[in-house]
């Protein structure tokens, strides 16, 4: 049986490795509003925390709010579907349900983005529930990601966060849940200790026997 019994997950850097579709549709839409590429600024250490969070320090308020517009048309049209599973993340979703976990999402991704990604992987169906950001930000720290989807739950008794940010770790340790850190994902060397990650996990295969109960 599984140890935990909520499994919460981010998305971006721990389930799937989303960061061409990111990269790629951000790239096209500095080119579609004008916006010069910052050449060395705009890379996957980016990646996780919400891009009108991340972008404005960058180029700008105003060339942020036109950028993230755009952006999130192209990333629908295209860039989700470049979401690559990482290896042994699928077996170890299907493991965890099949032993009873509840298996929530909590990414900082707009949620119908986030649905559209599971259902073309046909995860859909694993996930008690779904939850990320709305278009219009009303949840833009990760802290107020998981505090909807405990909501949504209906709380937990054993829980545990799984993501490879800092954010991750600080929004799961605001409702007293620990955090395992996913080494392969794209938090910078040293984030996850620093942050307070129980454990940083080098490979999905490496989780399994920290969440199963054997």
């Amino acid at each position: 049986m599984c140890g935990f019994d909520t499994v919460l997950l981010d998305l971006d850097g721990t389930l799937v490795d989303s960061a061409a579709g990111i990269l790629g549709s951000l790239r096209d839409a500095f080119d579609d509003v004008g916006v010069p590429w910052p050449d060395g600024a705009v890379g996957p250490a980016i990646l996780g925390p919400p891009l009108y969070e991340t972008l404005p320090p960058i180029i700008g308020a105003e060339a942020a709010g036109a950028v993230v517009r755009e952006y999130r048309r192209r990333y629908a049209e295209e860039g989700l579907y470049r979401s690559t599973p990482y290896p042994g993340i699928e077996e170890l979703l299907h493991d965890l349900a099949g032993r009873g976990a509840r298996l929530a999402l909590a990414t900082s991704k707009a949620e119908v983005h986030a649905r559209a990604i599971l259902d073309n992987l046909g995860w859909t169906g694993l996930f008690a529930e779904v939850v990320g950001d709305t278009l219009d930000a009303a949840r833009p720290t990760k802290a107020a990601v998981i505090a909807e989807a405990l909501a949504r739950l209906g709380g937990h008794d054993e829980a545990v966060m799984i993501g490879d940010r800092r954010t991750d770790v600080v929004g799961a340790r605001a409702h007293g849940i620990d955090c395992l850190g996913a080494g392969w994902g794209y938090g910078e060397p040293g984030e996850l200790a620093e942050a307070g990650a129980v454990a940083i996990v080098e490979t999905p295969s490496a989780l399994g026997p920290r969440l199963i109960r054997t």
